[in-house]
């Protein structure tokens, strides 16, 4: 892992060198409101990374991360990028405009979403994920049977057969997952091993820009791939350090997947 701005970073990294790319960058969501958390009325400012500043600035850097993936994302890779409407449809319109082909857009429901204080609007209860691959002839790498038959215990829905459709159910992270502290944008563990097992083999090398907490580095390491994570914040860093070195206490969520050939 290392500890740095990405931009500058994947500079330095290897061209054409990663299978898959998750991205979970800020949503520009820290603007003094309020929002429920826990079920307490809570502050929605995350930190100065979150602020907006200004819709042509976080549009530069929007495109200069997202041009930064592109050149160490392999032909055959594919990228994955987390968000809400505050982001994510310029972030759709950047992929095209860099050269990228989306795939799938993922609606990620939670079913246990905090409900809206303002009472103004409808709750927001899904992020949208986009999945997109560079806009070439090589083809992507879908592991179609896997996704077919996928049988996650966390999960309410079993697929048994048929073919995963692009609504996934998935409550939000769990206690157990925050044992070791958490970070205000931390992803659920079951997300990630699941995104990871769809388009990556055993072994593969993953990147995420946007480490956080270390949810992408933990699913990669229980599934055998290698990873590298970057992250501005030194104590996330210490934090991702502290549940990898207890990784092993989650495996029992995913025996049969982390097991199974056909992840490989």
């Amino acid at each position: 892992m290392i500890n740095g701005d990405c931009i500058e970073i994947m500079k330095e990294l290897e061209e054409n060198s990663f299978d898959m790319i998750f991205a979970d960058p800020p949503y520009f969501l820290s603007n003094d409101g309020i929002v429920c958390k826990s079920g307490k009325m809570a502050s929605v400012n995350k930190g100065e990374w979150d602020r907006s500043k200004g819709f042509d600035e976080n549009l530069s850097f929007i495109e200069r991360w997202l041009s930064g993936c592109y050149r160490v994302l392999k032909d055959s890779g594919t990228i994955w990028i987390s968000g809400t409407l505050h982001i994510i449809y310029e972030i759709g319109f950047l992929l095209e405009k860099l050269g990228f082909k989306i795939l799938n857009d993922i609606v990620w429901f939670k079913p246990n979403a905090s409900p809206n204080l303002a009472c103004k609007y409808f709750v927001h209860s899904h992020e949208t994920l986009l999945w997109a691959k560079k806009a070439n002839d090589v083809h992507e790498y879908y592991n179609y049977n896997l996704m077919k038959h996928w049988d996650d215990p966390n999960d309410k829905i079993k697929n048994r057969g048929k073919q995963m459709r692009d609504v996934w159910w998935m409550p939000t992270i769990s206690p157990k997952e925050k044992k070791y502290g958490e970070h205000p944008t931390q992803k659920p563990l079951n997300l990630l091993i699941r995104i990871i097992a769809s388009c990556t083999k055993k072994h593969g090398n993953i990147l995420d820009p946007f480490n956080g907490a270390g949810t992408t580095g933990i699913a990669a390491r229980l599934l055998s791939r290698k990873y590298t994570g970057i992250e501005l914040n030194k104590d996330y860093l210490d934090l991702t350090e502290r549940r990898l070195a207890h990784k092993n206490e989650l495996e029992f969520y995913y025996p049969k997947m982390i097991n199974s050939p056909t992840l490989f």
